[in-house]
């Protein structure tokens, strides 16, 4: 296994954030424990800690991390924080937009709301690889609206441009196992369009795709019962050899802790021999192995 023992330094965007950005606070704490530089940059800089932890304190490793803030559609406000970066994250995203929202919490029509969230298509940016370099990433849709196209794949495209400039030697992006029953078919298609364009565009920097099902987390008490239930789901996907994939989505992977794909995604982009997906088996595995190297 070929691993550096040379000093990394890592962007993550989206470092301040739990679930739908997936673990961004824990990748950057895994990173610091290995003694790398570590670049958080999201709007709002350094989290609201009782936000994605069970403590408003923030906790010691956060003072080695640089929270920087920025906006993640427009690539001049963070370009800069890029130079030298051995490697960038994308661990931003949307499980709900903002229609799906509106109807859950009941501000919108539940016809009119589901009919646009369900739709085919929705409109992203402007094509974020063809626009000039520096240029501010705008939303298409008449009312503005954050969509999966902007969120999870256009957003994604956009960093891995300015990743690839920058000189990057690897880009991870935070993807998902499956979509879900109750979501936007959309919503996963999104992910993998932003996949296929990172692996194909971008040929000089090492792509890695972490692909989770369900995150829990005991500071987020809600994501236990979920957890639960998604991995009776997962169970039970096993026991019919898989063949419930299709039907349950992310509903039959095996959920997992957000500090073991913090870790996985950490141990990934310091073995360059991982490229492209890692799967809940193989996230595990990398977990396993980044916690037997802290226990040297």
């Amino acid at each position: 296994m070929a691993t550096s023992q040379v000093k990394k330094k890592i962007v993550v965007a989206g470092g301040n954030g739990f679930l739908g950005t997936c673990t961004g606070s824990r990748i950057c704490k895994a990173a610091v424990t290995r003694g790398w530089e570590v670049i958080s940059i999201s709007r709002s800089g350094e989290p609201k800690w009782d936000s994605v932890t069970s403590s408003a304190a923030p906790p010691p490793w956060s003072t080695s991390v640089q929270w920087a803030k920025a906006d993640i559609l427009n690539p001049a406000s963070y370009h800069s924080l890029l130079s030298s970066a051995n490697a960038v994250v994308h661990s931003m995203g949307i499980l709900f937009e903002a229609d799906y929202k509106g109807v859950l919490t009941g501000q919108v029509n539940p016809i009119t709301g589901l009919q646009r969230a369900f739709s085919s298509t929705k409109k992203g940016t402007q094509n974020p690889l063809s626009v000039d370099k520096d240029a501010q990433l705008t939303p298409q849709e008449s009312d503005g609206q954050l969509t999966y196209e902007i969120m999870n794949r256009d957003s994604a495209l956009g960093l891995a441009r300015m990743a690839n400039d920058a000189g990057a030697n690897t880009f991870a992006y935070i993807s998902a196992a499956a979509g879900a029953p109750v979501l936007p078919e959309r919503y996963i298609k999104t992910k993998r369009e932003a996949e296929e364009q990172i692996a194909s565009q971008f040929v000089n920097m090492r792509p890695v795709f972490i692909r989770p099902g369900m995150l829990y987390d005991s500071s987020r008490t809600i994501t236990l019962g979920l957890a639960g239930a998604t991995a009776m789901g997962a169970m039970a996907n096993s026991l019919t050899g898989g063949r419930l994939s299709g039907l349950m989505g992310a509903g039959g992977t095996k959920p997992l802790k957000a500090d073991v794909v913090a870790e996985a995604v950490v141990e990934a982009v310091d073995d360059d021999d991982q490229k492209g997906v890692i799967d809940t088996a193989m996230i595990e595995s990398l977990a396993n192995t980044a916690w037997r190297k802290g226990m040297l």
